[in-house]
This record gives C-alpha cells, sequence and structure tokens, in this order.
C-alpha cells in the first residue's frame, strides 16, 4: 500500500506500519516490522484481552468487585473505576466519570494475577500471546503501559480481534460497544471529550473532535494510541485495522501526522474495494 509510505515522511527515528484486513490478510506494510517497539498505552488492549479469556475462562466475572469500592471489573476495563490517572487514588465514585487510569489497569492486571494463580505478565502470555504466535511481544511490568512488540506481533493481534478465535465474537462485540454511555472526561492529549467513549480496554471513535484517528474513520473505530508514539485501530465499516509504531514520543508532530495518513489509508483501502 502506498499510504504507508506516509510515515517515511514522520519526523522520527524509526517507524514501521502495516494494514490488516478483517480476513487476516496483510493488505501492506512498510519500515522495520519486526523491530521491537515500546507500546506504551497500547499495552492496555493487549492486557484487556488477556482479561476478557480471564472472564471467558470463569476466572473472573466482568461485575464481580475490583478496585475501590464499588469497583468492578467492568470499571477498571473502561476507565470509570475512579481511580485516578498514574496514582491508586480514589478521585471519583465509581461509574461517575471517564477518568482514564494506568492505576486501574496495574489493579486489573493484580485482581487477574489473583484469580488464576499466575503473575499477569505470564499468563497474558499463555492466554493472547502464545496462541497468536505474538512471539516478539513481552509485558515487562505495569499492564497499563509496559508491553513491547513489533508490528508483525500487533497484525496478529488485529486480525484475531477482527476475526475472534481466542474468544467469542460477542465478547470481543461487547468490547468495541460504549460501556456506561455519555460520561465525558479527558483524552489523553486531545483534551476533554463530551462523550469520552470507551468500551472494554478499547477506546471508542464515535464523534470525538479532535482525534487521532482520521477525518474519514468510522465511528464504530476502535482501538488505543501510546505515549511512545504508537497506535492501533480497527474500523468495522473499513474491515481492516491499522498498526503504527514508531520511537518517538508522541506530541504535536503526531497530532498533526497521524490523521491525514489514516485517511489516505482509508482511501487507498477504499479505491480497491470499488
Amino acid at each position: 500500500m502506498q499510504s504507508l509510505a506516509l510515515i517515511e515522511n514522520w519526523p522520527v527515528p524509526t517507524a514501521a506500519a502495516a494494514v490488516v484486513r478483517a480476513g487476516g490478510t496483510v493488505a501492506g506494510a512498510h519500515g522495520p516490522t519486526g523491530h521491537r517497539f515500546p507500546l506504551a498505552s497500547v499495552t492496555k488492549p493487549l492486557a484487556a484481552y488477556a482479561a476478557l479469556v480471564a472472564y471467558e475462562e470463569g476466572a473472573v466475572e466482568l461485575d464481580e468487585p475490583a478496585g475501590p469500592d464499588g469497583s468492578t471489573v467492568r470499571h477498571l476495563l473502561a476507565h470509570t473505576s475512579g481511580l485516578a490517572f498514574d496514582e491508586h487514588r480514589v478521585t471519583a465514585p465509581p461509574g461517575n466519570r471517564r477518568l482514564y487510569s494506568n492505576a486501574g489497569f496495574e489493579v486489573l492486571g493484580d485482581h487477574i494475577a489473583k484469580a488464576t494463580d499466575i503473575p499477569f505478565a505470564e499468563y497474558l502470555r499463555q492466554a493472547v500471546l502464545e496462541p497468536l504466535g505474538m512471539t516478539s511481544t513481552t509485558l515487562d511490568g505495569s499492564p497499563a503501559k509496559d508491553g513491547v512488540s513489533t508490528v508483525d506481533d500487533l497484525v496478529r493481534f488485529a486480525a484475531e480481534v477482527q476475526a475472534p478465535r481466542l474468544l467469542d465474537p460477542r465478547t470481543v462485540l461487547e468490547a468495541m460497544s460504549v460501556v456506561h454511555p455519555g460520561l465525558s472526561g479527558v483524552l489523553p492529549g486531545y483534551g476533554h471529550q463530551k462523550p469520552n467513549d470507551w468500551g472494554l480496554g478499547f477506546e471508542i471513535r464515535d464523534r470525538k473532535s479532535p482525534h487521532w484517528t482520521g477525518a474519514a474513520s468510522s465511528p464504530r473505530t476502535f482501538g488505543h494510541f501510546g505515549q511512545s508514539g504508537t497506535f492501533l485501530w480497527i474500523d468495522p465499516d473499513a474491515g481492516a485495522a491499522c498498526v503504527a509504531l514508531t520511537d518517538r514520543a508522541f506530541g504535536p508532530w503526531a497530532v498533526e501526522a497521524w490523521p491525514p495518513f489514516t485517511d489516505a489509508v482509508l482511501a487507498e483501502l477504499r479505491g480497491r474495494v470499488h
């Protein structure tokens, strides 16, 4: 795909990107797709997927208590537990506001580790990474932000989310549907959003503006971006997902570069379809 070559214009030392269709075929790739990059918050969808495997295995229930008083596994996944961004401190009642929280995902990881009697990083490996052949992906710390992976591995993950084998498709549909609709909150790097819609570990685009995806991205687009200059989006209407990893911290360069890149990818995909 010619649109993927746009990453060569990004002001970053290293970048790689790929697009994978809903059927699992790679539509295109560019750059060192086997290079390992820190994922930052793109770790969260991987952690969430492991949590959903734990749910389907019966190790946890989505509505069982986890985290602060009144909070559940579902609240932690949807950033509505009330925990602060990077502190294990309660700042709002559960279900009241969309407070994006790394601490919430750390509590979630601890909760699953206790329920399964397996350290969370190991559970993630057994439940998600190993079955998908993601041999270059590791979690070396926080389930919120300490994953390291490659474009090649995340293509495997994006293919799985679009055509689930590890989870019931109904569970994935729930993960990409809004949890606690109507809640407002801050989308890191993009300011206050009303509403700030989120699913189970995946951010949902809806009508957010500004946003890190493209103007042509469908409202159903879901995924995540990371402060290490990384993103993964899945657009069900386009029938494709895109992964882009870099080694430059998120900043104004990404705000400027990512949306036109996504629009170019979508235009090329649609050009091939029609």
